[in-house]
């Protein structure tokens, strides 16, 4: 008997392949020192990170916007522009910083309410500076034929 795959199976398979090889080049490190910056230095959001359970909701939402960075810089590598690229997955970007957000907002029990406005700039920046991460190395991957 032959097995039949489907392309969609196909398309899961060779996309979780590439999402592995990305993901090699981040290091917990690298994730810790990040939040770190973003959000330790902050007064508003320093008690809070202090908690392993947020900071690791921070690293799962960078690991997203990393991998969304380099799944998009298949475009940049053909010629675009990283503003229209950004255009693209705009949806998606904005869905996790609004999931970063709102978790922190919840976990935070009030306390950031009063700085939302600041508190939802940190979380734009950040999942920006992730996205644009995985962006270059994403690019850099398609230019050497990595992907």
């Amino acid at each position: 008997m032959n097995l039949v795959t489907t392309l969609n199976e196909k398309r899961k398979e060779k996309q979780l392949k590439y999402e592995k090889s990305v993901l090699r080049e981040i290091s917990l490190k690298t994730l810790k020192e990040r939040v770190t910056q973003f959000f330790g230095s902050s007064d508003l959001t320093s008690s809070l990170i202090l908690q392993t359970g947020i900071e690791e909701a921070c690293y799962d939402v960078a690991i997203e916007a990393y991998l969304l960075g380099a799944h998009f810089s298949r475009f940049g590598y053909y010629g675009e522009s990283v503003e229209s690229v950004k255009n693209r997955c705009r949806k998606e970007e904005k869905h996790l910083i609004d999931t970063l957000y709102n978790f922190l907002l919840y976990w935070g029990k009030g306390m950031e309410g009063v700085y939302s406005e600041s508190l939802y700039y940190l979380c734009e920046q950040y999942i920006d500076s992730w996205w644009m991460e995985g962006f270059r190395k994403g690019e850099r991957r398609h230019k050497l034929r990595l992907h």
